[in-house]
């Protein structure tokens, strides 16, 4: 199985300056994204921060054996999925909650050092593809999918508060769309010291694909829309034609998409 991505940022066509940060390292299996928030000085440096820590503690743990993650009981709370059911969660998701929960010390701890720093925080949506599995952690309102046999599956829910508003059937799904306070987030990376990461695993195959992208993106296109786009294009075309539609739908915002495709890696 080999792992081929590409990625791409963009800075919309309503801001200055661009807070998304992403990775993408296939050598690695580690792929993020993250939606800076902190204006000019800050929400750049919580997204740069936030993914940086990541792949160091990633690489780290590679190269020294995950089997010495450290491992612990998932905090309460946590999204209802099969990691939930576990006592302990397996090393590859214990790894990436450990690593966001890192990162958000890390950008805490600087922002109360620095005055013009105050407030800063960021998303952070982390794939790690461990084996034969696809591994999630996932704070803010980034998004991952899968997309498998011409459809789009979401895998992260939003911490929003448009999204709890839905959920407790305060708000239509349509409202929520015209919303002018989707961007309001209700948790994100180094705004609190600590943070609660929801974990997801998925197994993956050959010919499946994952998405991560920003709200940039995730605001303007439905699932279907990106089944759509990935089944009529060129996974190479994909994030540049996300990001055009998603300018000519407003291009409110930073857009960021990350693609990975699952090949096959034998040789012909």
């Amino acid at each position: 199985m080999k792992l081929i991505a590409w990625g791409l940022t963009d800075v919309g066509r309503k801001r200055d300056h661009n807070e998304d940060t992403f990775l993408a390292e296939p050598e690695l299996g580690l792929f993020a994204v993250a939606d800076g928030m902190g204006g000019h000085l800050g929400g750049d440096r919580a997204s740069r921060m936030a993914v940086e820590i990541v792949r160091r503690e990633v690489d780290r743990a590679r190269r020294n054996g995950l089997a010495q993650v450290k491992i612990q009981t998932l905090p309460p709370g946590i999204d209802a999925q099969s990691l939930a059911k576990l006592e302990t969660p397996p090393p590859p998701a214990a790894l990436l909650r450990e690593a966001t929960r890192a990162a958000s010390t890390a950008i805490y701890d600087l922002a109360q050092a620095d005055p013009q720093l105050q407030g800063m925080g960021t998303t952070l949506t982390t794939l790690f593809v461990y084996g034969e599995r696809a591994f999630l952690s996932h704070v803010g309102d980034s998004r991952a999918y899968l997309y498998r046999d011409g459809k789009v599956q979401q895998l992260t829910e939003d911490h929003s508060w448009i999204h709890e508003q839905v959920k407790a059937g305060l708000l239509s799904v349509q409202d929520a769309r015209d919303s002018k306070f989707k961007h309001i987030i209700t948790r994100s990376v180094g705004f609190e010291r600590d943070v609660l990461v929801d974990l997801h695993h998925v197994a993956i195959g050959l010919g499946d694909c994952l998405l991560l992208c920003s709200d940039g993106l995730a605001n303007y296109l439905e699932p279907a829309e990106l089944a759509s786009v990935l089944t009529a294009h060129y996974y190479r075309r994909v994030p540049g034609l996300l990001v055009e539609l998603a300018n000519e739908r407003g291009g409110e915002d930073n857009i960021t998409v990350v693609l990975v495709y699952v090949a096959n890696d034998a040789p012909a």
